[in-house]
């Protein structure tokens, strides 16, 4: 029964996906920010527990390995496109549409890999990413859920933390690209 759980987790983390977006872009003012923030946290926290559990009872899964960083991918996309289009950040969209198209990118191609039986599995610089992501968007909803004003320098900091994200992400992507067509050695 627990060698499901860690998968469990990454479906529910998928469903909370839609919650998330409801709060972040159809709640009151006032609720937005800290319903957003509360739904992003609890499913941030079962990416995390899904996948000690999964290494610490070693059921580690192909579906787990396809669809956690895919549930990751969904969420962190959906918050910044509530970073990006609703103020008080406002990100420039530029930042999306580059995590979003290496996403993407990296999605389909690992798809691809997989229906050839060949299963890439997420990197450290992959998994530094994702934290960077997570951190930097619930540091940004918890200033927006509890400050009664976003000051410009803040402002500022959140957009260039999440342009030097915007450049891990691409970095990253670019290692995915190097595990998948690997060098041959002519020796």
């Amino acid at each position: 029964m627990r060698k499901y759980i860690p998968n469990a987790l990454t479906i529910l983390r998928i469903l909370l996906v839609p919650v998330f977006l409801y709060a972040l872009f159809i709640f009151p003012e006032g609720m937005k920010a800290p319903y957003s923030l509360l739904i992003f946290v609890v499913a941030s926290l079962t990416d995390y527990i899904d996948g000690t559990l999964a290494r610490a009872w070693n059921v580690v899964s192909d579906f787990g390995k396809i669809m956690d960083p895919l549930a990751d991918k969904l969420l962190v996309l959906s918050a910044l496109a509530g970073l990006t289009w609703l103020p008080p950040f406002s990100l420039s969209p530029i930042i999306f549409f580059v995590i979003l198209i290496r996403e993407l990118g990296i999605t389909i191609l690992r798809e691809i890999f997989q229906k050839r039986g060949i299963v890439v599995a997420a990197d450290k610089l992959g998994k530094l990413k994702t934290v960077m992501q997570m951190g930097g968007i619930i540091f940004a909803l918890a200033c927006w859920a509890f400050l009664p004003q976003i000051s410009s320098g803040l402002r500022l900091g959140i957009s260039l933390w999440f342009w030097l994200v915007a450049i891990v992400t691409v970095i990253s992507g670019l290692n995915y690209i190097k595990a998948m067509f690997p060098r041959r050695n002519n020796a």
